[in-house]
């Protein structure tokens, strides 16, 4: 079963997201394996979660469904108008000021922030809202976990053929976790990575793992989220004396490929979620300086050139 805090997330966008008001069995079937098996311990765990949001003032409504087979059924969406919040008109200068603010302090919390305000990390400005990522690809995504249909995508130039298993949000993005036929192994994709039309096959033709838990599709490191370790991307990154002790904590000293006599050390950095390494990164200020590959350091070098220059690409 999820964590709550992720629990509540996917809630949270799901009940954004939804044209229609859902039940809860179909908010249950739509979040597959986050909430207790037992109809009762999933009502209470759901009730739980709908005044947690409620408390910190999410307008989560509900209907009553009458005259038809589904009467005295309750089902729930938000009102994204009551959500929302007004454009505060933020010009790109400000917005990028703001990212670089947010980035130092690195917090959760600081990110939530960047959302509500209409920014993003990457270069893609959303309109100004509080509601977490949207992407067009999701209902047809939904619909095949749901009905247990192999899809057919192109993603990093390459043709996949997946069994869905899950989508799940994580770091502001949303990942699509299945089985690859191309890398015969579980494997995750970020769905706004996806390229070109998602094909659907014949539903019922596949079964997901019993044992398929929603907390261990994703590395707890984000800068790993994406992709299986031999599929990965490591920058090698300076790390000045000073912060040099913690960082080694934080990564392990198996990180550590080079010791300087003054204190200075060279760490490899899992880069494959280039939105969390420049984060990282940007949160050790001068502290670090990325060496390479060098698309990586070619990557933060001209974010930090845009930011500099109010370039709003």
């Amino acid at each position: 079963m999820a964590d709550r805090v992720e629990r509540l997330t996917n809630l949270l966008a799901l009940l954004l997201e939804t044209r229609e008001p859902l039940s809860l069995r179909r908010i249950r079937t739509e979040l597959a394996g986050q909430y207790p098996d037992g109809d009762a311990a999933a009502r209470q765990a759901f009730e739980r979660d709908k005044s947690a949001l409620r408390g910190i003032g999410v307008p989560i409504e509900m209907t009553v469904v009458s005259g038809s087979e589904l009467g005295g059924q309750a089902q729930y969406w938000i009102d994204r108008s009551a959500y929302e919040l007004d454009d505060l008109d933020l010009d790109p200068d400000e917005m990028r000021a703001l990212q670089v603010a947010v980035a130092t302090i690195r917090t959760d919390a600081g990110q939530d922030a960047i959302w509500k305000l209409g920014g993003a990390v990457g270069n893609e400005r959303p309109s100004v809202s509080a509601v977490l990522p949207d992407r067009p690809e999701l209902p047809t995504i939904r619909a095949a976990v749901s009905s247990r249909s192999v899809i057919s995508f192109g993603y990093r130039g390459e043709p996949r053929e997946v069994e869905p298993w899950g989508v799940l949000l994580r770091g502001g993005f949303w990942y699509l976790v299945g089985f690859d036929h191309l890398r015969e192994g579980k494997r995750t994709f970020r769905v706004d990575r996806i390229e070109g039309d998602i094909d659907v096959g014949s539903p019922n033709a596949f079964v997901r793992p019993a044992d398929f838990d929603p907390r261990s599709a994703f590395p707890a490191d984000p800068k790993q989220i994406g992709h299986a370790a031999d599929d990965g991307v490591e920058a090698t990154v300076e790390i000045s004396a000073m912060r040099a002790a913690a960082i080694e904590r934080e990564l392990g000293s198996d990180r550590v490929v080079h010791r300087g006599a003054d204190g200075v050390i060279e760490v490899l950095v899992p880069a494959t979620n280039l939105d969390a390494f420049r984060s990282w990164v940007l949160g050790l200020a001068d502290h670090a300086v990325v060496l390479g590959p060098a698309p990586v350091r070619a990557h933060i070098v001209d974010w930090l050139r845009a930011v500099g220059t109010g370039d709003p690409r």
